[in-house]
Parts: C-alpha cells; sequence; structure tokens
C-alpha cells in the first residue's frame, strides 16, 4: 500500500481515483475528520446531536449551505472528490459506496467535519503503541454499543465505538496519550469490558475488520465518529451521504493543533 505523507497528494489521488483504501497512517501530523452532509432541513437537529454528543461527535467544522470546500480545514480542497471512499444513504438505507459525490450534491447540502482518533493514532505510534489494526487490515474494528446518545429531534441511537487491544499496562498508557485529544474523541469510554458496552462476538465488528488480539491482551474502546451513521439509521432523512468508515476526510490541520 502507498501512504501519502501530505493531505494534499492523497486528497489530489482521491480525486483522480488514484486512490480508493482506507486512511489509517496517512499524512501523519494532520487532522483526520469523520463527515456527514445532510440537506439543510436536518442540519439544525443534527448540529444539536453533536453538541449532546461531544465524545463521538466533535466537530471541527460546520460549511454553508452548498459550499464544498473546508475553508478552515482545508482551503482549496473539495468534499464531493477528496475522499476515499462514501456511504450514501436515502430514507436512512445506506444504498452504496461511491468514490465521488459531485453527481448527486445539491445547493443546500450542509457538510460537518467530526474529529476521529485516527488523529491520536499518531501520538500512539510516537508513545511506542502503534495500533495492530495499521499493520494488521488498515481498518480498525468498530462496534455497535448498546450505550445509547443524547437524541436531538429525530437523531437519535447508540454509540459505536473503535477497539485497539491492549496489554493492561499499555492499555492505560494509551489511555494517558489519547485523553490529549478530546478533539479526536479523547480518552477511552471502556477498557477490558466488551459486554459492558453490549459488544458479545469482539471478532465480528459491524464496521471496519476485526484484528488479532494476542494472549495477555484486553479491548480498549474509543468513542467513534460512525455514531452518526447509526443516528442516520434510525432518523431516515431524505439523503445523507458520510464517509465510508475508515475513509476519512484528511485536513490541513495539525493533529497538535486539538492537543490538551
Amino acid at each position: 500500500m502507498t501512504f501519502y505523507k501530505k493531505p494534499g497528494d492523497l486528497r489530489a489521488a482521491c480525486r483522480s481515483g488514484d486512490y480508493d483504501g482506507p486512511t489509517s497512517g496517512h499524512a501523519q501530523g494532520y487532522v483526520q475528520a469523520n463527515m456527514v452532509i445532510l440537506p439543510g432541513t436536518d442540519a439544525a437537529e443534527f448540529k444539536e446531536f453533536c453538541a449532546n454528543n461531544p465524545k463521538p461527535c466533535p466537530i471541527l467544522e460546520i460549511l454553508a449551505a452548498g459550499d464544498p470546500e473546508p475553508k478552515n480545514c482545508a482551503p482549496g480542497a473539495d468534499v464531493r472528490s477528496d475522499l476515499s471512499q462514501y456511504r450514501v444513504f436515502r430514507d436512512g438505507v445506506p444504498v452504496g459506496d461511491v468514490t465521488d459525490i459531485t453527481n448527486i450534491w445539491e445547493d443546500n447540502f450542509v457538510t460537518f467535519l467530526l474529529g476521529c482518533s485516527f488523529t491520536a493514532e499518531e501520538a500512539l505510534i510516537a508513545a511506542g503503541l502503534e495500533p495492530r489494526h495499521i499493520k494488521e487490515t488498515g481498518i480498525v474494528p468498530m462496534f455497535r454499543t448498546t450505550k445509547p446518545t443524547v437524541g436531538a429531534g429525530k437523531f437519535i441511537g447508540p454509540f459505536v465505538v473503535s477497539m485497539r487491544p491492549y496489554t493492561p499496562e499499555n492499555a492505560e498508557r494509551a489511555a494517558s496519550v489519547t485523553e490529549q485529544y478530546p478533539m479526536a474523541h479523547g480518552g477511552p469510554i471502556q477498557i477490558g469490558d466488551a459486554e459492558a458496552l453490549g459488544i458479545c462476538d469482539i471478532n465480528n465488528p459491524e464496521y471496519g475488520a476485526p484484528v488479532t488480539i494476542e494472549a495477555g491482551e484486553i479491548p480498549v474502546f474509543w468513542a467513534c465518529g460512525v455514531t452518526p451513521q447509526e443516528a442516520i439509521l434510525i432518523a431516515k432523512p431524505r439523503i445523507a451521504i458520510t464517509h465510508a468508515p475508515g475513509y476519512m476526510f484528511v485536513s490541513d490541520l495539525l493533529s497538535d493543533a486539538g492537543k490538551e
């Protein structure tokens, strides 16, 4: 797999169709973002949903209606073409993943860019805690939980969490590292107890791909920006577009800009 060092190069490769893979491990040092695009009529309620659930949905930027350029996160970029894969929903039903949404763009679309745990993964790597999925699959395993979000209008649903396995000692170290990045979901919401989140099969994630959990390791769970996709399934907006899980928007913001 080719790893792109500069976010602009990765976005250009997505736009040209030269790259359509996951983004974990790419453009290290730069913020990656979850994305949700909704009709303007649904934007206010979804913004409230994000405000009610800052752990899985930290807002990085909200674009003006009809504007595809994230002027704060990546001036000159185009959210219609600069992600490697998008997921399209109609009336709450996922109808397919595509690599460009220019042909279905609408003038009233409002784009939300939300923080992503991939941003904090660079700090984990620097601390000698490289997440296993980076080498094994490229896509972190993500699970639907029984932990509820705080609803806003028709937007409500369960938390989705990402999982990275560590030894108990390294789990505490990973928690200390990621707590410094609140705009990338911060520290874990559960360490070691999948059943506490209603997860029955740790080897069968709803999103992403499973990873090896070695002897002596435990699962560590972080809030995940796929949570809004579960809310979309329930809210059933006329149309919604998100990143495909694991295929993020890579911004020009420096990762340490959101560090506390």
